[in-house]
């Protein structure tokens, strides 16, 4: 058996409610009507409240009071509206797990996600589909953390240089964080695209074939770690995953996004 496959063995996944899996069936079917997506949000008021509250926020800059759930996705945009909604479906679906902050982690993951995005939509690609993806990468480390306590004191250990999770949960578990996000994800019945980009996302340039998302991925996490107020954020960034995605980095210094722009209203909280 796999070390994978043993870790998995016994392990309860958290449970995912069926709003989630509802938006989750509108991923994987490219003409998904509207009305499933808004009907979807409807069944759990508490994620309609989130959403209405969003679209009234000043990110969107509504002229009137926005009161309706089809009122909020004219505005914000059905697809947005359908990330927006699972990435807080999977914030209230993992518990706080000791030794880790749960704020810290949860303002990183929407930092990852932001990058991802603005990533994606500079080479062409989906964007929504990035930021959450991005978004969820970090939830194996959740996992980790659950099924076997003490192992952050190794994982987050200090120093603590960009991309050193991957490497220390290798060197622990023999596997990633998003090897066991992808491991969920693949469980949860996100499209395959979704799924092979978080298992690629600790080395993308191995993946087989070559997942852009996964790059997309992986320059996103190193840049959420770093500080990305200095030139060194794009520099220290591995040259050939740039290559891979055709992205020059003399523009990625001239666009860099601060990380503080993602954590605003980037999820429904």
């Amino acid at each position: 058996m796999s070390q994978m496959a043993d870790f998995f063995k016994n392990l309860s996944l958290p449970t995912m409610p069926e709003v989630a899996h509802e938006l989750i069936r509108s991923l994987n079917d490219d003409d998904a009507p509207l009305a499933q997506v808004r009907n979807a949000i409807a069944k759990d008021p508490a994620l309609a409240v989130k959403l209405l509250r969003l679209a009234n926020s000043a990110r969107y800059g509504a002229s009137r009071s926005v009161s309706s759930i089809d009122d909020a996705i004219a505005l914000v945009g059905a697809g947005q509206v359908r990330t927006l909604a699972l990435s807080s479906c999977l914030n209230d679906a993992f518990p706080v797990v000791p030794g880790l902050d749960r704020n810290t982690f949860w303002r990183e993951s929407q930092v990852c996600g932001g990058y991802a995005q603005w990533l994606a939509n500079g080479i062409g690609s989906d964007a929504e589909q990035a930021w959450l993806t991005g978004f969820m990468v970090r939830l194996g480390e959740l996992v980790m953390a659950q099924n076997i306590p003490g192992c952050l004191n190794d994982i987050e250990k200090l120093p603590h240089h960009p991309g050193a999770r991957w490497e220390r949960e290798s060197a622990v578990l023999g596997f990633t964080e998003g090897q066991v996000t992808a491991e969920m994800a693949r469980r949860w019945n996100f499209p395959e695209a979704v799924v092979h980009a978080l298992d690629a996302s600790a080395d993308p340039l191995a993946a087989r074939p070559f997942s852009r998302l996964g790059a997309v991925l992986h320059l996103a996490e190193l840049l959420a770690e770093s500080d990305a107020s200095t030139p060194d954020a794009v520099d220290n960034l591995p040259a050939d995953v740039l290559a891979a995605l055709h992205v020059d980095a003399d523009w990625m210094r001239s666009r860099l996004p601060q990380a503080q722009a993602f954590v605003d209203a980037s999820t429904l909280q």
